[in-house]
C-alpha cells in the first residue's frame, strides 16, 4: 500500500477565480491551463495499518494547520473511496520554488492524489483522479490530466473534472519562467473573489474566453491563444485587487518583465506574451525558435529565469524513486 507519483505544475491560461463550494473546491466557471516541465513535484505515500496518526511532510518540514487540513481532504476522500481507514505517511518535494506563483499546490495535490489512489488499489482514469486532486486545489485537477487541460465546472464529481485538450502547440511552446519571489495567499484571494465589484464583469466574459481559447488551441493559433492568456491575467488581477483585502501581488520586477515582453513584441516582432497566476512571478510564453532571445531579454531585467516546456500528465514512478 505504497506508491510514488510525479506531477507538473500548471500555468493558468484562462484561470478560475473564486469557489462556489470551499469544501469540494467547486469553481464558478471552467478553466484551461498548460503544465510546465521539467518543473515537478514528487510525492510518496504509504498506508500504514499499525501507525497511530497521519504524517505529512513537504521537504524537511512537517505540514500542520490549514496545509494539513487540505491534505486531509484528499486523503480522507481516498480512504472513503477505497473503504480503508489506515493512517497515511506522505512525503513530498518540489523541484522549483513554492509559493511564488508557479503552481506548486497544483502539482503537489496532483501527485498526492495519483499516489494515494494507486496505493489504495483504486483503478481510476485520469479524469477520475482529477476529482480527488480537486479537493486539495482546483488547479491540481488539471495537473493530473496534464499538458493543455480544461477543468469543467459543475456541482459534483461527474461534471467537475479535468480533461486534456489535444493541440499541436504542445511541441513548439517554450515558457520562460521569470522568478519574482513574493509570498502570496491564493486561497484567501479565491475565498473573497466574489466580493469584488469586478467579479460579475469577469463572469460575463470568461465563458467566451474559454470558447476562444479552445478554438485557438484546436487551430494551433499561438498568437491568439497566448494573447488571450495575457489579457486573462490582467482580468484576474483586476478582480483580485478590488476584493475586500485589496491584494496586490505584482512587484516592480513583475512590471519590468511585462514591459520587456511588450518591447520584444512591438519592436522586434517576436511572438511573446506574458501571463501570471495569483502571484508576482511571470510566465513568458514564446516559441522554440525565439526562446533564447526571450530569456536573454527577461534575464536582463534582473530576475532569475528558467526555460520550460509542456509537461505531461501525472504519473506513477518506479519504487526506486520513492522518497522513503
Amino acid at each position: 500500500m505504497k506508491a510514488t507519483a510525479k506531477a507538473h505544475p500548471i500555468q493558468g491560461l484562462i484561470k478560475y477565480h473564486g469557489m462556489r463550494d470551499e469544501q469540494l473546491r467547486l469553481p464558478y466557471h471552467d478553466s484551461i491551463s498548460v503544465c510546465t516541465a521539467p518543473s515537478h513535484t514528487r510525492t510518496t505515500v504509504e498506508f500504514r495499518p499499525d501507525a497511530a496518526e497521519d504524517v505529512y511532510r513537504i521537504g524537511d518540514e512537517r505540514v500542520s494547520g490549514r496545509g494539513a487540513e487540505r491534505i486531509d481532504a484528499v486523503v480522507n476522500h481516498v480512504r472513503e473511496l477505497a473503504d480503508i481507514d489506515h493512517p497515511v505517511r506522505l512525503e513530498s518535494e518540489n523541484s522549483f520554488p513554492p509559493n511564488i506563483g508557479f503552481g506548486s499546490s497544483s502539482s503537489g495535490f496532483a501527485a498526492a492524489a495519483m499516489a494515494l489512489a494507486t496505493a489504495a488499489g483504486l483503478d481510476l482514469t485520469p479524469p477520475e483522479v482529477s476529482t480527488i486532486a480537486r479537493r486539495g486545489s482546483s488547479s491540481a485537477a488539471r495537473a493530473v490530466t496534464g499538458a493543455f487541460s480544461q477543468l469543467y465546472s459543475g456541482m459534483n464529481d461527474e461534471d467537475c473534472r479535468s480533461e486534456r485538450i489535444q493541440t499541436d502547440l504542445e511541441e513548439d511552446l517554450r515558457i520562460v519562467a521569470a522568478h519574482v519571489p513574493a509570498y502570496k495567499e491564493t486561497e484567501q484571494a479565491h475565498r473573497e473573489a466574489a466580493e469584488s465589484h469586478m467579479f460579475q464583469a469577469r463572469m460575463a466574459h470568461v465563458h467566451h474566453q474559454i470558447d476562444a481559447m479552445r478554438d485557438a488551441l484546436f487551430k494551433a493559433d499561438f498568437g491568439t491563444a497566448f494573447e488571450l492568456a495575457e489579457h486573462d491575467s490582467l482580468s484576474l488581477t483586476a478582480t483580485t485587487m478590488t476584493g475586500p483585502a485589496g491584494w496586490v501581488y505584482w512587484q516592480p520586477d513583475t512590471i519590468a518583465v511585462f514591459n520587456a515582453v511588450r518591447e520584444l513584441r512591438s519592436e522586434e516582432e517576436i511572438p511573446v506574451y506574458f501571463s501570471t497566476d495569483t502571484g508576482a512571478s511571470v510566465y513568458v510564453n514564446t516559441t522554440a525558435d525565439h526562446a533564447d532571445a526571450v530569456e536573454e531579454a527577461v534575464a536582463a531585467v534582473g530576475v532569475d529565469t528558467d526555460v520550460w516546456e509542456v509537461g505531461g500528465p501525472a504519473e506513477i514512478l518506479p519504487e526506486s524513486q520513492a522518497l522513503f
